[in-house]
């Protein structure tokens, strides 16, 4: 059975930061083989792509709004998925969601179940 499961999300003021982490069991093919990506969803609004990371150590890609803010990583030893994100502000508020997309078979993916981050002062 395939799980991921993220935490570190909260409530944080304006200027500070928070590390989300994912992990993730039960992969077939394995962890590696995986895209991991970071989405952001608020009331009313569709999921947002946040970051993506293919392989650890490759180019990661972020959406214009958290670029120079946000940095995605992995580590495949511990099959986790990081997202540090600094600066936050109220726009940031959101229920953010890892994503596990195979790299080679595109109709295999997984979602974990969302972590809640709240920027308010």
């Amino acid at each position: 059975q395939v799980q991921l499961v993220e935490s570190g999300g909260g409530l944080v003021q304006p200027g500070e930061s928070l590390r989300l982490s994912c992990v993730a069991s039960g992969l077939t093919y394995g962890y590696s083989r995986y895209k991991m990506e970071w989405y952001r969803q608020t009331p009313g609004k569709e999921r947002e792509l946040v970051a993506s990371l293919a392989v650890a150590g490759g180019s990661a890609n972020y959406a214009p709004s958290v670029k120079g803010r946000f940095a995605i990583s992995r580590d495949n030893a511990k099959n986790t998925v990081y997202l540090d994100m600094n600066n936050l502000n109220s726009d940031d508020t959101a229920v953010y969601y890892c994503k596990a997309q195979n790299r080679n078979v595109l109709s295999i993916r997984h979602w974990g179940q969302g972590t809640q981050v709240t920027v308010s002062s």
